[in-house]
């Protein structure tokens, strides 16, 4: 396959895949900072609702891109582990249970510099798409998916520019739907599917948040007429 120009281009190409489910109500929840820049391109298409899930991996100790589990601060701290790694890694709960009090530390800080004092977006009885750059493990995309559904949703629909095939049919047993442009065989990694795959920096989030922000403004008083 042909890489990605960068996550912009990668969003435009997933929004028309999107936008072709005709989904109902739709609210885009991107996981920073990688799924900032694919998600807001959705969002655009589809004219709708952007926000956030912040989500941190704990990584084994001597391999922290391995993912051995993964957090997601919700409603309440949702853990989920990944079973295989944890057992091949000999990792510990009380490590999980550690290292997850210093994530969910990182994810309030995150929160309060990417969203401010913006309300968060309602997701009850909407589909709610859930935008990532990529899938590696699925591990991270699961605890999404857990914490999600206490705030019951239509649908959870996954949509992602590329993912391994092994993840993408695992993954469909735990999501109303699946949308993935490339299921590339064998799968290296998500850096090798994009020409610019740089680290997305804060400052960066914070910028196409605030754009999106303003971009929905302008589009209010139509959604307002279209309602009427």
């Amino acid at each position: 396959m042909t890489p990605f120009k960068n996550r912009e281009a990668a969003g435009k190409a997933l929004a028309d895949a999107v936008a072709a489910k005709s989904l109902p109500d739709p609210v885009v929840l991107a996981l920073p900072r990688g799924g900032v820049p694919v998600a807001a391109e959705v969002a655009r298409v589809l004219n709708a609702p952007l926000d956030l899930v912040i989500v941190r991996k704990i990584g084994v100790p001597w391999q922290p891109e391995l993912a051995a589990a993964a957090v997601i601060d919700g409603q309440d701290a949702q853990i989920v582990l990944n079973e295989e790694v944890c057992v091949e890694a000999n990792i510990s709960r009380s490590y999980i249970d550690e290292m997850a009090k210093e994530e969910l530390k990182e994810i309030e800080r995150r929160a309060k510099l990417y969203l401010k004092d913006r309300p968060r977006v309602r997701v009850a009885g909407r589909s709610a798409i859930v935008v990532d750059d990529g899938i590696a493990t699925g591990t991270t995309i699961r605890a999404v998916i857990k914490a999600l559904r206490l705030k019951k949703p239509r649908s959870i629909v996954l949509a992602v520019p590329v993912a391994p095939k092994e993840e993408v049919a695992a993954l469909r047993a735990e999501t109303d739907d699946i949308i993935c442009l490339e299921t590339p065989e064998p799968f290296f990694g998500l850096s090798l599917h994009y020409a610019d795959f740089h680290q997305v920096p804060d400052e960066e989030v914070v910028r196409i948040l605030e754009a999106h922000k303003v971009q929905e403004a302008k589009a209010a008083p139509a959604r307002a007429g279209q309602s009427v």
